[in-house]
């Protein structure tokens, strides 16, 4: 085995998506300052010059090479990636814990017999690399670390791990474009027995900040009523630069979309400020964002469980106190 690292990408809507950027500074931080390359897995349905040009941005954050492959499902990366593995020799397999990095790295390990670590929140390197993740839907913590025949798989939960700048300098960076764009290895498709075809994608269309990596979140609960609440909430989140979510049970009532729900069976998120609005704080909502930087709860029940994790409360009416906040929000930029 080498000493080098390879992480896999994501990148959405051509642009990287942050977690990504992540990982590179995660794969630089196993380097643990022994010599080795970083190198990026990249896969889209074509690879055309938005990709190509999307994987070279890669280069400033450590990277030193990048593949591109063609896939229309994980199915298609898994037997990719086995022949760029083989062929690289990696230590550690580095992907983001998101909804592709779960589904995706399980099936890598267990197609190559290889040690698997998910949802890691921390990295300590010293004599020897240990990986801090939640279990128990967050009330308590492990740290594992990894024995036997390398590669080693790590997933990284999005949000968690500060962004670097890799050391290239602009020219080693342009070198590093041009070599890239005359050793790009386009893989086939191989035949496997078990396919998939997507035949069509229909997604919602929903602008704004992704949800696991907003820095601000803005979340209500049951206790926001309907729709029109959360239009308040959407409200306030676009004064903080924030995203929206919301609980489960919100989205049980139909009061707004399921790609919001934050908990246990939703999305785990760790913003830097967490407002939880009209949420009673569940055990399973909590393990979505009890790891949130701050926590400001705002609920009429002073006994609601949310504020047992909230690190500053607000007992009263919502309905009330998110305008009065917004409006604050709006004289303090005024100002």
């Amino acid at each position: 085995m080498s000493n080098d690292i390879l992480v896999i990408a994501e990148y959405k809507d051509s642009a990287i998506r942050r977690v990504t950027l992540e990982a590179l500074s995660v794969a630089q931080q196993l380097l643990n300052g022994q010599s080795g390359s970083i190198h990026c897995y990249l896969s889209a349905s074509e690879i055309n010059e938005t990709v190509q040009q999307t994987g070279q941005q890669f280069l400033q954050y450590g990277a030193t090479d990048v593949h591109l492959a063609t896939s229309r499902h994980v199915l298609d990366d898994v037997p990719q990636l086995q022949q760029l593995i083989t062929q690289l020799q990696p230590t550690y397999i580095v992907s983001g814990h998101t909804a592709y990095g779960r589904e995706l790295a399980p099936r890598l390990a267990a197609s190559l017999g290889t040690a698997y670590i998910a949802d890691v929140t921390a990295i300590q390197c010293s004599d020897r690399i240990t990986f801090t993740r939640p279990i128990y839907a967050g009330k308590a913590f492990e740290t594992r670390s990894f024995s036997g025949q390398a590669p080693y798989i790590v997933t990284i939960r999005p949000n968690n791990h500060p962004i670097v700048n890799g050391s290239a300098t602009g020219s080693e960076i342009a070198e590093a474009t041009h070599n890239i764009e005359s050793n790009i290895n386009i893989l086939p498709i191989p035949d496997a027995p078990l396919r998939a075809i997507v035949k069509d994608v229909v997604r919602k269309v929903k602008g704004g900040i992704e949800l696991t990596e907003a820095d601000i979140i803005v979340a209500g609960g049951r206790g926001v009523r309907g729709s029109e609440g959360f239009q308040l909430l959407q409200q306030l989140a676009d004064e903080l630069g924030g995203a929206v979510g919301a609980s489960r049970a919100a989205c049980d009532a139909g009061y707004c979309d399921y790609s919001l729900q934050i908990g246990q069976t939703g999305k785990i998120v760790t913003p830097q400020l967490y407002i939880a609005c009209g949420i009673s704080g569940a055990i399973q909502h909590l393990a979505g964002m009890s790891q949130s930087r701050t926590i400001i709860a705002i609920n009429k029940d002073p006994e609601a469980p949310i504020f047992s994790v909230a690190d500053y409360g607000i007992v009263g009416d919502l309905f009330q106190i998110v305008p009065l906040l917004r409006d604050e929000l709006l004289a303090l930029k005024q100002n």
